[in-house]
């Protein structure tokens, strides 16, 4: 008699993408310096500018509507940013110092799938994400009395705004990981990238305050289009007329985050790379 072979299963896809999402976070949690950057850095920029102009109040409301506060108004664009900064420089400095250390070479040469290992990274992105702005939101409304809205409308206005900008912010943060030759210069190159766009798509100064040379450049990236988008759910419908077009322009919104996200996933699948430069 043959006695019956028994072979241990595969694991699925699924649970290999989700042991990955796990290992991710526990990396991000013993990472002190990158939970200062993605955590502390927002939060330090909302108390410090809140505590300075938070009172004081933008453009002139309409009879019985309430007035937009600085703090109100800079509350949106820091989630904005908060998004952009968690998918796009912080994920793109991270894969760099994992392809320095050879960490992508290792996990290139194991069962692990190149789908699954970017499905932790977007699950890591979301979560830490989530966290950031539920800081963000306690903030402004425990320290400044940010109004949150109440309707269902609006929610659902924050949640696909979120998920596409997060979906575009994590493939250009791939992408741009490979655009990056090593892991020392990579928060030099990205950090003045960040700044300029924070500051020129109404994120530290009312858009329509901007020239219109600086409106028409952040208008070609999507930061400009998430804090629009952003302020749509956190900011009165009348406020609206201060924005260029006189309106919230949610499809327009939707179609530049969308195209930005097949542009980076265009860029991730030709260029990335799992070897250092020095290895070719």
């Amino acid at each position: 008699m043959t006695t019956p072979q028994h072979t241990a299963a595969h694991p699925s896809w699924t649970s290999m993408a989700v042991d990955r999402m796990r290992v991710e976070l526990k990396e991000f949690l013993r990472s002190r310096e990158q939970m200062i950057f993605i955590f502390a850095f927002p939060m330090i920029f909302l108390v410090m500018f809140g505590s300075i102009f938070g009172g004081e109040t933008l453009g002139d409301p309409p009879a019985g509507e309430p007035a937009v506060t600085f703090a109100q108004y800079f509350l949106a664009g820091m989630i904005a940013t908060g998004i952009l900064n968690t998918g796009f420089q912080s994920l793109a400095i991270t894969i760099s110092i994992d392809r320095d250390a050879d960490v992508l070479k290792r996990i290139y040469s194991t069962p692990l799938p190149a789908t699954a290992y970017f499905a932790g990274k977007l699950a890591q992105v979301v979560f830490v994400s989530i966290v950031q702005i539920a800081i963000l939101v306690g903030l402004g409304v425990g320290l400044y009395d940010v109004t949150l809205p109440s309707g269902a409308d609006a929610w659902l206005t924050f949640t696909w705004v979120f998920l596409l900008g997060t979906a575009a912010s994590v493939v250009l943060g791939i992408a741009t990981s490979s655009l990056l030759r090593n892991a020392k210069a990579a928060s030099a190159i990205l950090t003045p990238v960040v700044l300029v766009l924070q500051f020129t798509s109404g994120v530290f100064f009312v858009y329509t305050q901007l020239s219109g040379v600086l409106q028409q450049f952040a208008a070609l990236f999507p930061l400009k289009w998430l804090a629009q988008g952003m302020r749509s759910v956190f900011l009165p419908d009348y406020f609206a007329q201060q924005e260029i077009a006189g309106a919230w322009e949610h499809p327009m919104t939707a179609v530049v985050l969308a195209a930005w996200f097949v542009i980076g996933l265009a860029v991730s699948i030709k260029t990335f790379r799992w070897m250092r430069y020095d290895d070719v």
